[in-house]
């Protein structure tokens, strides 16, 4: 795992919700909140805004499936500690540079970081939990904010990505820009569990057999879909959109590919139970018009940009910091 100056406008952003992502982590050994691992211009970042950061980031690990290996420990809290001594200085620098943060953003900023959690009960149990008050987590947000304001202003501002950048990426690159095979289909389901008896299958599909009758004879299949199936898109008549290959469980996937526009499908068996399938369009894989992919390609490219220049741009500021470490 490495913290890079490359991807340093995501760990700005990231900063935003560290303090409430931290809550859920392991607890800490409790260290003297007075103990240092750094000081940047008078600033002491304590033992305990380590280990926070560090649990944040050992546990993302753990939920991408992946372990961070004995020998690669020391590597990790050396990049941890960079990057709070790096946050630490584009903070300070902020304020020098007058950088003023709406209390209307660190709401809507604190709303999102709710959001994470079921209920508000959730939410006061996990700050109780790591001796946190919302006061602290506001101040995690607003520090985060004159943050992200101050690349903004220092660098994002002054990156610009020409159209004539952009279509020589997009010419150099059809490879990501192909649009897969996709098709646009219904489906009326009767649930049944895999691992039901023959007697309960039996039923199901007795109940798929009566609707596949009544299509048969003519029936609207979105009416039919509304009134007979299981499935959460009832209420659409069924309707999935446009999905392509990897989407739906293979059964399923295999029988939409396979049929034509305005084709019902005979009765189609997967682990949620039965379906009956109807195709309305297919759009066979092509490469998306530059005209579609402009505006968002642009974005990106302005952001891989400023991500770079942001690098630059904290090295300098490190060149005249007075840093400290005790770690």
């Amino acid at each position: 795992m490495k913290l890079t100056k490359e991807n340093w406008a995501v760990v700005v952003v990231t900063v935003l919700s560290v303090a409430l992502i931290s809550i859920s982590a392991p607890a800490e050994e409790k260290k003297s909140s007075n103990e240092k691992v750094a000081v940047v211009n008078g600033v002491t970042i304590n033992q305990v805004a380590f280990q926070k950061e560090l649990n944040f980031h050992l546990q993302r690990a753990t939920q991408r499936g992946m372990q961070v290996p004995e020998t690669q420990m020391e590597k990790l809290k050396k990049d941890v500690l960079e990057s709070l001594i790096e946050r630490e200085i584009l903070y300070q620098e902020s304020q020098k540079a007058g950088i003023k943060v709406e209390e209307k953003a660190i709401d809507e900023q604190l709303g999102v970081i709710k959001q994470r959690f079921p209920t508000e009960a959730d939410y006061q149990n996990a700050l109780k939990q790591m001796n946190f008050s919302e006061e602290d987590v506001k101040m995690q947000v607003k520090r985060g904010l004159a943050i992200k304001g101050l690349i903004d202003r220092q660098v994002g501002q002054k990156i610009i990505v020409t159209d004539e950048e952009s279509k020589a990426y997009y010419e150099g690159n059809p490879q990501m820009f192909k649009q897969p095979e996709q098709v646009k289909a219904s489906h009326i389901l009767i649930k049944v569990e895999s691992n039901a008896d023959e007697k309960k299958k039996g039923e199901a599909r007795q109940k798929i057999v009566v609707v596949q009758e009544k299509l048969k004879k003519g029936e609207d299949f979105a009416a039919l879909a509304k009134e007979y199936s299981e499935g959460p898109s009832n209420v659409k008549g069924g309707d999935l959109g446009y999905f392509g290959r990897g989407q739906m469980v293979k059964p399923f996937e295999e029988a939409a590919f396979t049929m034509k526009p305005n084709e019902v499908s005979d009765i189609v068996e997967t682990r949620f139970g039965y379906h009956l399938i109807k195709v309305y369009d297919k759009k066979p894989e092509t490469v998306l018009a530059y005209a579609e992919v402009k505006d968002k390609l642009n974005q990106r490219m302005k952001q891989q940009k400023t991500e770079q220049e942001a690098g630059k741009y904290i090295d300098e500021l490190k060149k005249d910091a007075k840093i400290e470490k005790f770690l």
